[in-house]
């Protein structure tokens, strides 16, 4: 008697949902919160391309802002709930950064 081919499972159709390119509020997060998480993940990032710009180690940025190393690596890892963003500025603004913001209506989906 022949074997039998085995059936593979059908496959779950995918479904899509368009990002409202803020990932904290894709997330579940208020506006609020996705508002404020999203402005420190940008200030995060400006910071760790300066460091890594500049060649730094954790440690030796970790001199330059005045602060213990994992602290940099903290800000390094995008743990964004241990920051505010008035002291991401801070530091921004120790590495010679001018930050300006844009403000605009928004898009109502």
């Amino acid at each position: 008697m022949p074997r039998s081919k085995k059936t593979k499972p059908a496959k779950k159709r995918k479904s899509w949902k368009i990002s409202s390119s803020n990932i904290f509020k894709d997330l579940g997060f208020t506006d609020e919160e996705a508002t404020n998480f999203f402005v420190r993940g940008q200030l995060a990032i400006e910071i760790t391309n300066l460091i890594i710009g500049r060649g730094w180690s954790q440690r030796k940025a970790a001199q330059e802002l005045g602060v213990s190393q994992p602290r940099i690596a903290e800000i390094m890892s995008m743990k964004l709930d241990l920051y505010t963003i008035d002291t991401l500025l801070k530091y921004l603004d120790k590495l010679g950064q001018k930050v300006s913001f844009k403000v605009e209506p928004k898009e109502v989906a």
